[in-house]
């Protein structure tokens, strides 16, 4: 049996994900909210799953299913599940709602709920009803009693996967909350909270923003002004050293339900040390925003704390996560409404940390982006939420995962090699083009990738270009075309030395053996690698030139000339 547990490894560019010895890529969905709470619901999905072409499965495991009553804890049904992900071939991700899922506290336990004494709400300034302060449906982090009867439940949890899976680990991460932060106000209102911001600032803090002050976010650097102009900062309140503000909140909200989940993840990595992590519901108003989206922003609420989780790890407040939450191996985004590579960019920390996309959209939109997350960004994995409820058929993750993982071992080696892949999407075509051309180096050649020429309307596009030698690439998907061009001094023609389709025969190894030899209209004469869409739209052209996508997968080597080659 094997006993390696899984794991992160880093290398100096990127970590990757290690199970059962060997890196492993994600082709990770995540379940509706409920489904992983009965193995007999489930009998009838995983058969689905495999189907749509995912190894690794997200699903929750709820605080109130697994302690009904204090210290009595519940694994049957968990067990059965683990059984039955094994027998599938599937991983799983677990995800505790514990404390807190979306901000709230819905999935504590009973004896939680009904205790207000023993475990404390938040309160929050309710604009539309003036008062005082509301009690929320939020346990308070400022009070001991909650975070310890969390970390006890989870600390359990962990036991329990490390007696049942450690040979198996059928689990290889764990997630740690859901989407927590505050929402409806900019931080807790409760008497002990007020306390606490009128306290001074911690020395862990002040410490923390003093030595990475010039590393920090811009948004944050600005909102430290204040801060920066005291002459001695040490033992004021939060708004005498920040300044009184939302920001000043927000921040206040972040180091607490940093040191919250630390507690709590602590105790699991404690039991059990495999990988573990938490999410953030992203600020769906801010700078990132996504204007090439077909969602009004608007959907996703306003751009202040409270209308997005206050204290939650979004960007401008990762570095405080990360240095006071050390026991979660990585920070990880949702993302459905911000721009997808913008945000890819503030959650990929090289070696600091992988990115790993728990939630985002299911749609085309969405799993075109995913090629961006795994080649341009060393993405571990990129989980559309609520697949259980779209049929293999109406998924189009079945195609984009099918693709994926026949040549996830190319893709896990080019990850490991700085600069040599790059991951893209193009969206719908409209005018102007959402989606520019992506021109890129890598060694001494310079790749145009633009949307693959047609006569008439051109596709959507998405893939991977990766330099597998001197000369030669891997070029991974549909819908894109690319030219190269020779950047040596002295290089005076660049042109395409073969273009040949291939077809994966060995998943795990990589090989792959020729399908088709490309050339004439499949690169223009010369001009161009092709990667053809489904179904290329001829236009008005009377002449079929532009052959539909076959395996998605080709091989091209070029070549240049330099001056005085002809003498």
């Amino acid at each position: 049996m094997q006993t390696k547990l899984p794991c992160l490894e880093k290398d100096s560019i990127s970590q990757q994900l290690v199970v059962d010895g060997e890196t492993f890529l994600m082709r990770p969905a995540e379940l509706q909210n409920s489904s992983l709470s009965s193995a007999k619901f489930m009998k009838d999905v995983w058969p689905k799953l495999v189907e749509g072409n995912i190894n690794t499965v997200l699903g929750s495991v709820a605080w109130e299913q697994i302690e009904p009553r204090e210290g009595e804890f519940c694994f049957e049904e968990l067990d059965q599940i683990l059984k039955d992900a094994r027998s599938h071939s599937l991983r799983l991700v677990l995800l505790w709602f514990g404390s807190f899922k979306n901000g709230v506290s819905t999935y504590v336990p009973g004896w939680v709920k009904t205790n207000a004494r023993r475990f404390p709400r938040a309160k929050i300034n309710d604009t539309a009803s003036p008062g005082a302060p509301r009690v929320t449906e939020v346990l308070s982090i400022f009070h001991n009693e909650s975070v310890a009867a969390d970390a006890r439940a989870f600390g359990k949890l962990m036991e329990h996967l490390r007696d049942v899976d450690k040979d198996h680990s059928t689990v290889i991460m764990v997630q740690v909350e859901n989407e927590v932060g505050l929402l409806g106000d900019s931080r807790d209102r409760s008497t002990l909270a007020n306390k606490t911001f009128a306290s001074p600032v911690p020395s862990d803090l002040m410490n923390l923003l003093d030595v990475q002050s010039e590393k920090l976010p811009e948004a944050l650097r600005r909102h430290l002004k204040l801060w920066h102009s005291l002459r001695s900062p040490e033992n004021k309140s939060w708004e005498v050293v920040f300044g009184p503000s939302q920001q000043t909140d927000e921040l206040f909200m972040a180091y607490h339900y940093a040191k919250y989940l630390e507690q709590v993840a602590s105790a699991g990595k404690s039991a059990y040390p495999i990988p573990l992590y938490t999410n953030v519901w992203q600020n769906y108003a801010g700078e990132d925003v996504d204007n090439s989206s077909d969602i009004p922003v608007v959907v996703g609420g306003g751009g202040q704390p409270g209308d997005y989780p206050s204290g939650g790890a979004v960007s401008h407040v990762l570095d405080v996560w990360r240095a006071l939450a050390p026991s979660l191996d990585f920070i990880a985004p949702d993302i459905y409404l911000n721009d997808y590579k913008a945000v890819c960019s503030h959650y990929s920390r090289q070696n600091d940390q992988p990115l790993f996309i728990p939630e985002q959209r299911r749609d085309d939109y969405g799993a075109r982006r995913i090629w961006a997350a795994y080649g341009s960004f060393q993405a571990i994995g990129a989980a559309p939420f609520g697949i259980d409820t779209l049929t293999p058929e109406e998924s189009p993750f079945t195609k984009h995962f099918g693709l994926l993982g026949k040549v996830s071992r190319q893709v896990l080696a080019a990850q490991r090699s700085p600069g040599s892949m790059v991951g893209f999407f193009f969206d719908e075509f409209s005018t102007p083009d959402p989606s520019p051309p992506v021109v890129t180096t890598m060694g001494d050649w310079e790749l145009t990738i633009e949307r693959a020429f047609v006569f008439g309307k051109p596709s959507p596009g998405f893939g991977l270009v990766i330099h597998t030698g001197p000369a030669s690439f891997l070029l991974v998907g549909e819908g894109f075309h690319v030219r190269f061009k020779s950047l040596l001094k002295d290089a005076c023609f660049t042109g395409i030395l073969s273009f040949t389709e291939q077809e994966v025969v060995d998943e795990k190894t990589g090989e792959m053996q020729t399908v088709r030899v490309l050339n004439g209209d499949e690169t223009r004469s010369g001009l161009l690698a092709i990667m053809p869409a489904k179904s290329p739209d001829y236009g008005s052209f009377p002449i079929c030139v532009t052959i539909p996508a076959g395996t998605r997968i080709a091989k091209c080597e070029v070549y240049a000339l330099r001056d005085g080659d002809d003498l």
